[in-house]
């Protein structure tokens, strides 16, 4: 009886990878399959592990913001901020090597030998504005939006550079995916106001 059961462990572990498209240990644990089922099966080459305590299937047509989604899965309360963010959206020439992340400002920061991430605290308000969730190798990932994210990098203009946040309000503008509108109240309500004010309208008399 051993290997039927061993057998459809197999069957579940792939149909549940399959339909996830990546998942935790803890979480293939909980839908009863065991470690050693998992580790033939990476042994065998049908599923890889992309970090610790993470599996995919193997060979697996993954998008290019596959990151993201390791990323969402370990620290699930977690935004993608900040450079990562306006990679997402497209409205950056720069390319990030860590995953930026955004976390609370008491939250334990999160410790993944893979990717590596770039940790910034957020107040609990711009944790809690312009957050966006998309589905990204069929795991959830929360997300700043674009205006969000651009008023994000004024904000940390000193960690970013001014320059990206530059960029980033102009190619917003040109690609239309950051409303001024948007752009003003999260900027208002989070008291930069003052700072990205003369940017804004600068760009919007440069690029109208």
């Amino acid at each position: 009886m051993e290997e039927p059961r061993q057998s459809t462990q197999r069957d579940l572990a792939v149909s549940l990878i399959e339909r996830h498209g990546i998942m935790r240990l803890s979480d293939l644990k909980d839908h009863g399959v065991n470690p050693a089922t998992l580790a033939r099966l990476v042994e065998e080459g049908v599923l890889q592990k992309p970090s610790r305590g993470l599996y995919e299937l193997f060979g697996a047509d993954i998008e290019a913001a596959h990151n993201l989604a390791e990323v969402a899965k370990r620290v699930p309360k977690g935004v993608i901020c900040l450079i990562s963010a306006l990679q997402f959206h497209e409205i950056t020439l720069q390319l990030p090597r860590s995953v930026w992340i955004a976390i609370g400002s008491k939250d334990r920061k999160p410790a993944l030998d893979y990717p590596p991430l770039r940790v910034v605290r957020f107040g609990e308000k711009a944790l809690r504005l312009g957050v966006e969730t998309h589905t990204i190798d069929s795991v959830p990932v929360r997300i700043f939006d674009p205006a969000k994210t651009i008023v994000d990098c004024f904000r940390f203009r000193n960690t970013v550079g001014l320059d990206v946040a530059l960029e980033a309000l102009r190619m917003g503008w040109r690609s239309r995916k950051a409303k001024p509108d948007d752009i003003v109240r999260y900027a208002q309500a989070l008291r930069i106001w003052s700072v990205v004010r003369p940017y804004l309208e600068s760009v919007v008399a440069d690029e109208g």
